[in-house]
C-alpha cells in the first residue's frame, strides 16, 4: 500500500546492506556509524543503548534491566534475560512486617539488583566484535560534554518535575539550576560517563563489585534496602540464554522471550485473533472490539500465572495450545465487551527498545528499561547510577507466582519480538509503553500480515488498548468508532496522550532489501546503508 505522499508522515527505509532504528536519532546515528565502521548487528545494539542511557535516562539507564532476542545469520533465534533479582533477603514476611501490601516506586525494595549490564555484556563475550570503549565512545562523549534534548524527550522529562524534586540525587542531576533542561538546551551526566567508561574497561564486575557496587549497596541500605555485596556478586553472571517461545500466525513464526517476560500474552493475543479474518476491509470498530477482547483474556492469565520461570505453577506454553485458544477465543462476543479482567499490577511504561540487522543478515530485538518515568527516582549521588523500579511488580502476597522472594525476578512487560519465515528470520520489532506492549505487539503483526502494510505504515497506524476497565482510544480514532464500541458496552477513553512507540525491521530474502519504520510517536528514526 502506497502512502498519500500529500500528507505529514514518513516513508519506510528501504536499505540494502544493514538497517537500525530507535526512538532516539542520537541512538540511531551511533549504532549506523558502528555498522559503517564494520561492527555486527550486536554491536551496533549495544552502542545504540548505551546512548539511549545518556540521552533517554527518564527512559531506561545503567540500573535497569534488559531482555534480547538474537538471530545469527542461517540460525535459529536465542533469548537472553537480563532481568534483575531481588536480594536474598527479599520476603513477603519481611515486608508485610513493614506494613508494605504493595512496594512502591520510590521505594528501596523497588529495586531489584540490576541486570542491564550483565545482559550487555553477556551479550557481547558471546557475540559482539569491536572492543566496549568504541561501543561506548559516543555514549561517554554525550554524557561528558552533553547532548541537545530533543522534544520528545523534553516533555516527558517536564512530566516528571515534582517527582525528581523528592529526591536529592535525582534533584541534582536531573534539575540543574532547579529546573527542567528545555528542548535544545545542552545537558550532560559526567558521572554515567564515567561509570560507562569504567565498564568498558573492566566489564561486567566494574558494575557488580568494587567501588560502585559498594556504593550502591550503602545507598539502598540507607532507605531500608535488605540488598547486599553477595547479591550484587551474584548478578554479574546474572543473564542467561534461554529458549524462545513461539506462535505460528499465518504462516509467520512470532518468536518471544519466555516468562518472565509478558511476550506470552502477546502471543496468545495473536492466537485469539488468528481465527478471524482481519484483512484491511474489516471496519475499524471490528477490529479495535476483538483487539480488546483478545488483550482482557490475555493479561488476566497474564497477571494470575506469570512470574518468575522458576517459580510458575504451570508450563507457560499450555496457554498457546490450539485447545486452549479454541475455549478462549469462544469467549469472545463480536458484539459486546466481556467483563473486564481484573487489573491488579502496577502500570508500567519507561523502556527503549531498538532493533537491527547487520550486512551479514544478524538479528537483533532489544529491550533496556528503568521500569517508571526515572526509575525508583532513587539515584546515588555518588556513582551517578539511576536505579530502576522494577521490583514494584512483585506481588506482597504469599503463594502468588509474582510474589516477591530472595533471589526471584519479578514479572516483567518488557518484551522484544522477532519473526521468522520458513526458517530464515524475517524481522524484528518491538513496541514500548508498558502494560501496552503485548497488545501493541499483536496489532503491530497483524497490520503487517493480515492488512499487508509497511512497518512504518503498521507503526503509524492510531492505537487501542483494552487497559483497567476502560479502552483507551488515541484521538486519530474517529467519533462515530468510538460511539459505535460504546455501543458495545467498552467504557471509552478519549486519550490525550500518544499509547507507545516502536521500531521494527523487515527482512525481504527474496529481493536483497532491508525495510523499517521507527514511531513518530517518538523521537527516532529507522537508518541503513
Amino acid at each position: 500500500m502506497q502512502r498519500d505522499f500529500g500528507q505529514p508522515g514518513r516513508s519506510a527505509l528501504i536499505a540494502g546492506e544493514a538497517a537500525i532504528a530507535t526512538s532516539h536519532p542520537l541512538a540511531s546515528a551511533a549504532g549506523l556509524e558502528v555498522l559503517m565502521d564494520g561492527g555486527n548487528a550486536v554491536d551496533a545494539a549495544l552502542a545504540a543503548v548505551a546512548v539511549q542511557c545518556v540521552v533517554e535516562a527518564h527512559m531506561t539507564g545503567i540500573g535497569g534491566d534488559c531482555f534480547v532476542l538474537y538471530a545469527p545469520a542461517g540460525r535459529d533465534a536465542l533469548a537472553l534475560n537480563g532481568s534483575g533479582r531481588a536480594p536474598r533477603a527479599a520476603s513477603v514476611e519481611a515486608l508485610q512486617a513493614e506494613g508494605l501490601s504493595a512496594i512502591p516506586q520510590r521505594s528501596p525494595h523497588a529495586v531489584t539488583v540490576p541486570g542491564a549490564i550483565s545482559a550487555w555484556c553477556r551479550l557481547h563475550t558471546d557475540h559482539g566484535s569491536l572492543p566496549l570503549d568504541r561501543l561506548f565512545a559516543r555514549a561517554i562523549l554525550y554524557a561528558e560534554q552533553g547532548y541537545p534534548v530533543t522534544p520528545r524527550v523534553g516533555w516527558d522529562w517536564a512530566q516528571e518535575a515534582d517527582f525528581l524534586a523528592g529526591d536529592a540525587g535525582c534533584r541534582s542531576v536531573f534539575l540543574p539550576g532547579g529546573r527542567i533542561p528545555s528542548v535544545g538546551d545542552r545537558y550532560a551526566q559526567p558521572l554515567l560517563g564515567a561509570r560507562l567508561r569504567d565498564i568498558a574497561a573492566k566489564g561486567a564486575g566494574a558494575f557488580y563489585e568494587g567501588a560502585v557496587a559498594e556504593s550502591l549497596v550503602r545507598f539502598l541500605k540507607a532507605r531500608g534496602g535488605l540488598h547486599t555485596l553477595d547479591d550484587f556478586a551474584a548478578g554479574r553472571d546474572g543473564a542467561n540464554w534461554v529458549d524462545p517461545i513461539r506462535l505460528d500466525y499465518h504462516g509467520t513464526e512470532v518468536v518471544e522471550c519466555p516468562p518472565n517476560g509478558q511476550g506470552l500474552a502477546a502471543l496468545m493475543i495473536l492466537g485469539l485473533l488468528s481465527g478471524t479474518d482481519l484483512s484491511a476491509e474489516m471496519p475499524e470498530a471490528d477490529r479495535i472490539h476483538l483487539l480488546a477482547e483478545a488483550t482482557k483474556i490475555a493479561y488476566h492469565h497474564r497477571d494470575a500465572l506469570i512470574g518468575d520461570p522458576d517459580h510458575l505453577p504451570h508450563d507457560p506454553k499450555t496457554l498457546l495450545s490450539p485447545a486452549v485458544l479454541d475455549t478462549l477465543r469462544r469467549r469472545i462476543d463480536p458484539r459486546r465487551a466481556g467483563a473486564p479482567a481484573l487489573w491488579t499490577e502496577p502500570e508500567h511504561r519507561d523502556t527503549v527498545y531498538l532493533c537491527v540487522v547487520d550486512r551479514d543478515g544478524n538479528a537483533v530485538s532489544f529491550i533496556n528499561s528503568i521500569f517508571d518515568a526515572f526509575g525508583s527516582g532513587l539515584l546515588d549521588p555518588e556513582t551517578g547510577v539511576l536505579l530502576h523500579s522494577r521490583g514494584a511488580s512483585f506481588r506482597v502476597e504469599a503463594g502468588h507466582p509474582n510474589a516477591i522472594g530472595p533471589g526471584k525476578r519479578p514479572m516483567h512487560t518488557i518484551i522484544p519480538g522477532l519473526l521468522r519465515r520458513q526458517g530464515r528470520t524475517a524481522g524484528v520489532f518491538g513496541v514500548m509503553g508498558g502494560h501496552y506492549q503485548a497488545a501493541g505487539q499483536a496489532q503491530f503483526v497483524s497490520a503487517v500480515f493480515d492488512r499487508g502494510l509497511d512497518p512504518q505504515a503498521a507503526l503509524d497506524l492510531p492505537r487501542s488498548f483494552a487497559f483497567d476497565g476502560t479502552l483507551q482510544l488515541e484521538p486519530r480514532i474517529g467519533e462515530a468508532v468510538a460511539a459505535d464500541l460504546a455501543g458495545r458496552g467498552h467504557a471509552v477513553d478519549r486519550r490525550a496522550e500518544p499509547l507507545g512507540g516502536g521500531q521494527a525491521i523487515l527482512i525481504d530474502h527474496d529481493r536483497g532489501v532491508l525495510i523499517a519504520g521507527s514511531d513518530p510517536r517518538k523521537d527516532g528514526c529507522a537508518l541503513g546503508i
